[in-house]
């Protein structure tokens, strides 16, 4: 007997979640999210910053612009229902050397993407923010929020659970896909058949969709995300969060000051190739063909020195060393000391594409179609502000390409 569903949804992160729910929501039919961990929030939607980011990063014609700032507004107002923790701290985002030029940039983007942002001078700086280095401007988003990421998901499985035609099922991990009769077969043997698969499956859906003979122009590279943690007393000094401007010529932005919805405040995170799609510490999680196909192909950007990938692992190496990582943080937070840094477990993975036929990263999401199936390919930072929003999305492109 193979059970049957309208949908499976493959991947039980925030984007799979949000998928299934909007699904369930438009009343399309039964929905399966086949999560291969014992529980959600596992990867990288329950590792993630918490900061809901407002959307003034992204260029007006990317697909992350399209769904930032709504969808930070969605889950913002989703939290407030649901009653998880959410409150807008703000974020400054200060020069750092000669990056006055892209600052000017950020608020190019922010205007064309009707998003708040202000220009701000020292007396303010220091109001706003205490800690922050007073440089003669900087950059602030007054609607710069963090959330309980974790209560977030669990409230999304609640939700999907409660409903008649939703399920979530874990320790269901999909070992084979016939796209052909729409049946996936799970590693303990048992089989779904489905009308439609949504694949959100995060760090593993290049490897998802390649069943289907979709996307395999891409591979994934994972980039690990490495934090510090502040002591009590010097957590207590900070209100929001700091940024430095990013450096628009590479892929990442770079260490920065969060203080999260518990009112920890962590530095970082460091953004270092991984040789694993769950290596988060040691040897733990590498396999042999990954780490060949990682080096392969980051070995490649550095020859050719693609999107400056050479300039930005030698910045991000040096970040390993203690002194070196708090010299960068010092550049936004001047009066930060070595004391008051700990050492922390928290780590993360992001999960970013790779175009095999370019040699770049990419840096949109991402999203393919295939035989009664649909892939998210690059769900990427601000994959978890934009979830809501995205889903919408996902969810106007599965009925208009089954229309």
């Amino acid at each position: 007997m193979k059970p049957r569903v309208d949908f499976v949804v493959v991947g039980g992160g925030v984007v799979g979640l949000t998928i299934a729910r909007e699904i369930l929501h438009r009343g399309w039919g039964t929905v399966c999210v086949l999560e291969k961990e014992s529980e959600v929030g596992k990867h990288s939607s329950g590792r993630n910053s918490g900061v809901l980011h407002a959307g003034f990063y992204y260029s007006a014609e990317s697909l992350k612009a399209k769904v930032c700032a709504e969808g930070a507004q969605r889950l913002f107002e989703y939290a407030l229902e649901k009653k998880i923790k959410v409150l807008k701290t703000g974020k400054i985002v200060l020069p750092i050397g000669s990056n006055e030029e892209a600052m000017g940039v950020l608020k190019e983007r922010a205007k064309a993407n009707g998003i708040v942002l202000e220009w701000v001078d020292r007396k303010q700086i220091l109001e706003i923010e205490p800690e922050a280095n007073p440089v003669d401007r900087a950059l602030y988003s007054p609607n710069t929020a963090v959330i309980d990421s974790v209560g977030v998901l669990n409230a999304l499985v609640a939700e999907i659970e409660s409903a008649p035609q939703g399920e979530v099922k874990t320790s269901a991990e999909v070992s084979q896909v016939d796209y052909g009769s729409g049946t996936c077969v799970l590693t303990h043997g048992d089989r779904l058949q489905f009308g439609h698969m949504i694949n959100a499956a995060g760090l593993h859906a290049d490897r998802v969709s390649k069943m289907a003979g979709i996307g395999t122009h891409y591979r994934l590279l994972p980039f690990k995300g490495v934090y510090r943690k502040l002591t009590p007393a010097a957590a207590s000094r900070f209100r929001g969060s700091i940024y430095p401007v990013p450096d628009l010529e590479l892929p990442f932005l770079g260490v920065h000051v969060t203080r999260n919805i518990f009112g920890d405040v962590y530095l970082g995170p460091t953004a270092i190739p991984a040789w694993g799609r769950e290596n988060y510490r040691g040897l733990e999680g590498i396999a042999m063909g990954d780490a060949l196909s990682i080096a392969t192909s980051l070995g490649g950007m550095m020859i050719r020195n693609t999107q400056n990938m050479r300039r930005y692992c030698r910045q991000e190496i040096r970040k390993y060393g203690r002194r070196s990582f708090l010299k960068d943080v010092q550049l936004i937070a001047p009066n930060l000391r070595a004391e008051d840094m700990t050492e922390t477990t928290k780590v993360g993975l992001r999960p970013q594409l790779f175009d095999v036929r370019t040699k770049r990263l990419e840096m949109d999401f991402i999203v393919e179609n295939g035989p009664r199936s649909t892939h998210v390919l690059n769900a990427i930072s601000p994959g978890f502000t934009s979830s809501f929003a995205f889903a919408k999305w996902v969810a106007d492109r599965v009925q208009k390409d089954g229309s």
